[in-house]
């Protein structure tokens, strides 16, 4: 009897509250009938970085998830900067060193060279999905990373936040 992969599928968002000011991340993870929330947020961030962590504490949850191998991710984003950023700029700016077409440093740098050492662990497949159009996966992310923001402001002055 030939195994079957096991499909994880992952939907990340990023919010902002001002930009920069007060963001949030947040992650649905679901595998085999099962569902893993996540979700944090930082006190002066941007929303490409919450867009960014939220891929990344998405991927380093695998390790912590009984996962039977082999399996496959698929993970959506509503973010055109992560999708593209992973699957088309990126080998591009390692070849530059981390630096863009016109020879500036890349933007978020170690959270890009996070997000590329944790996406050559998993076979990762990035798809895009367009934000705020019903799609459930994407909705419930986006309420996460909501909840990311809404637990910075409520921690703000005792630091407590994630980023």
């Amino acid at each position: 009897m030939q195994d079957s992969i096991q499909k994880i599928e992952i939907y990340t968002d990023g919010a902002c509250k001002g930009n920069p000011g007060v963001g949030g991340w947040g992650a649905l993870v679901q595998y085999e009938g099962h569902t893993c929330e996540l979700f944090g947020g930082a006190e002066n961030t941007t929303n490409n970085q919450m867009e960014l962590m939220a891929a990344i504490r998405a991927l380093e949850a695998l390790a912590s998830l009984p996962l039977a191998e082999p399996f496959r991710v698929h993970l959506f984003t509503d973010s055109q900067y992560v999708q593209k950023g992973i699957c088309e700029w990126m080998e591009n700016w390692k070849k530059r060193g981390w630096r863009t077409a016109d020879r500036k440093p890349v933007k978020n740098e170690s959270l890009w060279k996070t997000l590329d050492q944790l996406s050559q662990r998993y076979p990762v497949e990035w798809c895009w999905v367009r934000g705020h159009a019903g799609h459930n996966g994407n909705e419930r992310a986006d309420a996460l990373a909501n909840r990311g923001v809404e637990s910075v402001r409520s921690t703000e002055g005792r630091g407590a936040s994630e980023g």
